[in-house]
């Protein structure tokens, strides 16, 4: 791909090079999903510190001078509250994320959406001075509303604003941005940095700096062309936004696609959340939209990242926090290495080589920490599954959930199938999220026996349901979903082919 217009048989190969314009989107974009990780990242470092702080503003409610300390009880239901809080704020919003993506559009959303982030983290940065743990909790209730709208308004405006031979790659930078801020709300937690009795409402308020950037930058973007010209039919809009993102005066093969991606759209009503389970046709890529967001959650990640320090100090290591980090920058490294792979490889199959690969390292883990007593060098291999486990994540089940939902729906459903699924994503993060410890506690290691179990029953889903989106244009997709073609459909243009759901399928 190149800065400038590609023409192949007299006309451009419409969106196939990256200019200036859709790298300045893309990144003003995933700022969103930047905070995001952050702030999934954020809280865990500093735990013990701010649960000092709630005993010091307990005690200073009393008002006497032998106050009694916090009961340990009420204490970790106030913890508890304040990290698990943030993903019932991102539960609810991303249910909205399809109504408000249309009434406002994808870039206005995302604008306004940092109101709450701005809300969350001064709620969060200010609680020690107001000496309040209500503003800690309501400031991570807020931020994860941000965290629940931005989880679906970008990957959808990412991937509606890139060319069809780069939307993986640019999808993936979504998760990307997820885990770099996850790495870097580690490295700021750490007690030589941000991570003090003094500094950490810094730690957690300084989530509001992407927000500024995101709104100094935002001006300079174009909304996505797909919502100006399918959503709002305004056609001289969306033709301006293309020529800025391709960089090409002439945007017709671009246009025309889109024509007839909204002529199908035409012929039918609406979509609704409740229309999207009831129609037979969205049933299918509904079911496999949703079971991708299970596999990421259900996978266990969400427990290895919130308690690997945990974890690995069970496993004997000395400084787990480091080893902490060195997951936060394992993380980081294969997802970059996912961002080459994903259009040559293919979604189906990376997310396919992930789920078997994650399924094993589970499995490792857990012998690892059953022979530990016996064999202490096997805390040694406990590190090395955890940090495979990871690998594996961000090669498939980390960034392929987010953005492969946005290209199995055309344009009509893909907002409310997007609210669907992200829905079902912060669901399942919060019930891991509680369940976990109490999961870990009642069978010890063997509860990565059913996370291995979960992952082996989500690969044989996917070799058997996923079809293969790269390379393949949004109504493309949407029509290996269409077994019977309407009456209508017939007299406008007879629809008579039956994509099987193969890898192999429009490669």
């Amino acid at each position: 791909a190149s800065w400038d217009c590609v023409f192949q048989g007299g006309e451009e190969d419409a969106g196939s090079g990256i200019t200036p314009v859709l790298v300045l989107s893309v990144f003003t974009a995933i700022l969103g999903s930047l905070q995001f990780g952050y702030n999934i990242g954020v809280i865990n470092a500093p735990q013990k510190i701010i649960e000092q702080n709630y005993n010091a503003t307990w005690m200073h409610r009393q008002g006497v001078e032998n106050a009694t300390s916090i009961d340990p009880g009420v204490l970790n239901i106030l913890w508890s509250l304040s990290v698990s809080i943030f993903s019932l704020g991102g539960m609810l919003a991303s249910f909205m994320v399809g109504v408000v993506s249309e009434w406002l559009g994808r870039k206005r959303a995302m604008i306004i959406n940092n109101s709450l982030a701005f809300l969350g983290g001064g709620l969060m940065g200010l609680a020690k001075l107001g000496k309040s743990y209500e503003m800690m909790i309501f400031g991570r209730f807020m931020i994860g509303a941000f965290s629940g709208f931005a989880s679906g308004l970008v990957p959808m405006y990412v991937g509606e604003i890139s060319p069809t031979k780069l939307r993986g790659a640019l999808g993936t930078l979504n998760q990307l941005a997820i885990v770099i801020g996850i790495l870097f709300a580690q490295v700021c937690g750490l007690e030589t940095l941000l991570g003090t009795e003094t500094l950490w409402p810094l730690l957690l308020g300084v989530t509001v700096v992407p927000s500024i950037l995101q709104l100094l930058l935002f001006p300079f973007c174009p909304e996505s062309p797909r919502y100006l010209y399918i959503v709002r039919n305004k056609e001289s809009k969306a033709r301006e936004s293309l020529k800025r993102l391709t960089g090409c005066q002439d945007v017709s093969a671009a246009l025309t696609e889109m024509k007839e991606e909204k002529r199908r759209m035409d012929m039918e009503h609406k979509v609704s959340i409740a229309q999207l389970f009831r129609s037979r046709v969205y049933r299918q890529p509904l079911l496999i939209a949703v079971v991708l967001q299970l596999s990421q959650q259900l996978s266990g990640i969400n427990a290895v990242f919130y308690y690997s320090t945990d974890i690995l100090t069970k496993a004997g290591l000395e400084q787990p926090i480091y080893a902490t980090i060195g997951t936060g920058v394992v993380n980081t490294i294969f997802t970059i290495v996912s961002v080459f792979l994903v259009e040559r490889a293919g979604r189906r199959t990376l997310h396919l080589v992930g789920l078997l690969g994650m399924g094993v390292c589970a499995l490792l883990m857990m012998f690892s920490l059953l022979f530990l007593k016996s064999v202490p060098s096997m805390g040694y291999l406990s590190m090395v599954a955890i940090f495979g486990f990871v690998a594996f994540f961000e090669i498939g089940p980390g960034p392929i959930p987010w953005f492969i939902v946005a290209e199995l729906f055309s344009q009509g459903p893909r907002p409310a199938a997007m609210a669907m699924a992200g829905f079902a994503n912060w669901t399942c993060n919060f019930i891991i999220g509680m369940s976990f410890p109490s999961i870990q506690e009642a069978i010890g290691a063997y509860v990565f026996l059913i996370f291995a179990i979960l992952l082996f029953v989500f690969a044989i889903f996917t070799y058997l349901k996923v079809p293969e989106t790269r390379g393949r244009t949004f109504d493309d997709i949407a029509a290996t979903f269409r077994r019977t073609p309407s009456l209508l459909d017939r007299e406008i243009k007879p629809y008579t082919e039956l994509d099987e759901l193969s890898p192999d399928n429009h490669e």
